[in-house]
């Protein structure tokens, strides 16, 4: 039999490898640490002071850029890039594709007399101009009208992004049509982050706050991906095209000795692992966690919690370093939801809070949560909020990659609910009777040996299976995909909280108005919040059939098993009320979402299930054959010489072949449609026809994997992947 070249040769590649040179980290230090970010201490060693507290107080109260200023901030901030040995400055933005954008420009200016001089103006600095047509905008902009704005956004600091071929100073701006609508991700970011602000002003000045810092959303973004030797993946067409294997038989070991789950780092991985924090750290980003998470291959990198913009920022920059640094190391970082199927897939636990810097962070219960007042209101806001936008934050996370990963064990399920833990279970339910006495104590862990230190208990365990959970001072969106910007779930959840948040204010108004005092007015609003709203609280197993009867039939929330059902919230008139009431969305940018999520969907199925077709037919169809043919000759020949062999392995396997290429033939006409009346109508046909045959196909041909020689398989194994590193 003929080996398979690709397969083999790949193999003897990475066994072959020379190991990348161990480099010890440096001793972290303020020497190198955010040295390529120009931070505010930078600012201040090079503006003049006026300048620097005009600078400082935009950042620091979001209060409006004096753009008069803005000559004097570029020539300081180019001065500092050249000194870096940037020779490019690129605004940086994201469109609507959860990839982030750069449109590049020299310093270069070229003078009268032919010399040239290093140049950056204060225009420049403030507003760039890329294309407004060629990135997604949901029909926002025609095809002929190219014209949109990046414009700088000055609480997101600028940096040095440097590669081997050089260094560029890295602007983030938002990014907007020439008639004003938002085309990316960042700017409603920012405006839901200011109407969520406003909104708890209006709560902490009822409480009786009157010296109230500008509140913030804050993000901690856990990113999970997987690590899979270049090799394999550059033969492997699916994982190079859509992130994830199509086909492909489970190894016999894969994950269900729990021995990869925070083992020993392999070495190879680690040294990776350190080359990326040294350039997180060097661009500010608070890398904190790093671990071997479920699934072989896979590892997670988590960092500290700051401001949702910023944490957003980073988040698409670490996304880049991951995926960039990788290739430097022979490897492909594979951040996609479920690259391989029967194991782990991965997410993006979004740990989200607000707070300011005179009241702290308001979802810090303390140790008495049922006296803390101001907790109680903004955690029951958030109750209130889950419970009447549980669909959108459904929606924000829904995309093709994501859909198979929640519901299976790995993820939560996409019946969005709330997670509080026993201790603030027991204090919700003491305020819907009416009466609050107390709060359960947490109590100490003592481990019955002296040697071991007793400790504090947490007040509540963690519930795996909740998409939304209280984490002892924040929440945690655990539905979020692998891939995403975080962006998204941001928005809506900074949304929803200002809608509820401005329910709590104008209900204590009321009652205050009534004569109420100030005590009883809090009781009786969170009552009402518990009353009307305890349905989506939740604290039992997620996954469970029970769970699932109960939540649509008796509680009322909805169930959207795909971004089929989940996209369309995105047009509810609800939806469309809250962020258009709130200045987030306007209707036309809510429905250019809508617009573009959806065909971001049924593309990305297009994609994978055209692959299905051409790998079915000229990979494995081939191999196949190839062995038939082989075995036919062989059994004949043996045959001939008075050794009987049975024709049943022929029969088996010519059987799974003709099923195979039958469902191929099915899925290609399904491809071939397009008569489709509205894009909801396509998007269930991909999710409810097109998706069905590609599991169809896969069904055969992971059979066939088990059938045939394996040196004829034509597509590197989930053995050869996920283990040989």
């Amino acid at each position: 039999m003929t080996e398979n070249s690709t397969r083999i040769q790949a193999v003897q590649n990475i066994t072959n490898r020379q190991p990348m040179p161990v480099k010890l980290p440096e001793p972290l230090s303020s020497l190198w640490w955010a040295s390529d970010v120009f931070t505010l201490s930078k600012m201040k060693e090079s503006l003049p002071k006026e300048v620097f507290k005009s600078v400082k107080k935009t950042i620091e109260t979001s209060s409006e850029l004096d753009v008069s200023i803005a000559d004097v901030v570029a020539l300081a901030m180019k001065d500092w890039a050249l000194s870096k040995g940037a020779l490019y400055y690129a605004h940086v933005f994201y469109p609507l594709t959860n990839a982030t954008a750069e449109k590049h420009d020299s310093f270069i200016s070229v003078q009268s007399d032919g010399s040239v001089i290093s140049e950056f103006s204060g225009k420049v600095l403030v507003q760039g101009e890329p294309d407004g047509s060629s990135f997604p905008n949901g029909g926002i902009r025609s095809t002929f009208e190219a014209r949109g704005y990046t414009a700088w956004d000055v609480t997101s600091p600028a940096y040095i992004m440097t590669t081997d071929n050089g260094a560029t100073l890295c602007i983030p701006t938002v990014f907007v049509s020439w008639t004003g609508e938002a085309l990316d991700k960042k700017t409603p970011l920012l405006r839901a982050n200011a109407a969520m602000n406003k909104a708890a002003h209006r709560v902490l000045s009822l409480l009786g706050h009157t010296d109230i810092a500008p509140v913030n959303s804050s993000c901690g973004a856990e990113q999970e991906y997987f690590l899979v030797d270049a090799n394999f993946v550059n033969s492997r067409p699916d994982l190079l095209l859509a992130g994830r294997t199509l086909f492909g038989a489970p190894a016999a070991k894969g994950q269900q000795f729990d021995d990869h789950y925070f083992g020993a780092i392999p070495e190879r991985v680690q040294v990776y692992m350190q080359d990326v924090e040294e350039q997180l750290y060097r661009l500010g980003i608070p890398a904190k966690t790093r671990h071997n998470e479920v699934a072989p291959g896979q590892f997670e990198i988590a960092p500290f919690f700051e401001a949702a913009n910023v944490a957003t920022d980073h988040q698409q920059l670490l996304m880049t370093i991951l995926k960039n640094t990788a290739k430097k190391h022979g490897l492909v970082c594979l951040l996609h939801e479920k690259p391989f199927k029967g194991i782990n897939g991965s997410g993006k636990h979004v740990n989200w809070s607000v707070g300011n810097a005179t009241q702290g962070n308001l979802l810090d219960p303390g140790k008495t949560p049922h006296s803390n007042s101001q907790f109680l209101l903004f955690c029951g806001a958030v109750i209130r909020g889950v419970h009447n936008y549980g669909p959108l934050l459904r929606a924000v996370i829904a995309t093709a990659s994501n859909d198979h990963r929640l519901g299976a064990n790995e993820a939560p399920p996409a019946i969005m609910s709330v997670y509080l833990g026993s201790q603030l279970d027991n204090v919700f339910e003491q305020i819907s009777s009416g009466k609050v006495t107390g709060s359960l104590d947490a109590g100490v862990m003592n481990l019955g040996i002296n040697t071991l230190p007793t400790f504090n208990k947490d007040a509540g365990d963690r519930n795996r299976t909740s998409p939304f959970a209280f984490t002892g001072n924040r929440f945690e969106f655990r539905a979020v995909g692998s891939s995403q910007s975080v962006a998204g779930p941001l928005v809506a959840m900074n949304t929803f909280l200002a809608d509820s948040l401005n329910w709590v204010a104008d209900a204590l108004e009321s009652k205050l108005a009534q004569g109420t005092d100030l005590d009883s007015a809090i009781l009786s609003t969170l009552k009402i919040i518990i009353d009307e709203h305890g349905a989506v609280v939740f604290g039992g197993n997620g996954y469970s059939a029970e769970w699932h009867k109960m939540a649509v039939e008796e509680r009322g929330l909805r169930n959207l098993k795909t971004a089929a059902d989940a996209l369309p919230v995105l047009k509810e008139a609800e939806t469309e009320a809250l962020f258009e009431s709130l200045g987030v969305l306007s209707p036309v940018e809510l429905a250019s979402r809508f617009e573009i999520y959806a065909e971001q969907y049924i593309l990305a199925i297009d994609v994978e299930a055209k692959l299905v077709v051409s790998m079915a037919k000229i990979g494995i169809y081939p191999a196949v054959v190839k062995y038939l043919s082989e075995l036919s000759s062989t059994i004949s020949s043996l045959k001939s010489n008075g050794v009987e062999l049975s024709n049943a392995p022929l029969t088996l396997i010519t059987e799974k072949l003709t099923a195979m290429m039958e469902n191929v033939g099915k899925l290609s006409a399904a491809i071939a449609q397009h008569d489709f009346a509205t894009p909801e109508a396509h998007m269930q046909f991909c999710a409810k026809t097109i998706r069905p045959l590609m599991d169809e196909v896969r069904q055969y041909a992971d059979a066939l994997e088990g059938e045939i020689a394996d040196e004829l398989w034509p597509y590197p194994t989930y053995q050869e992947m996920l283990f040989i590193k």
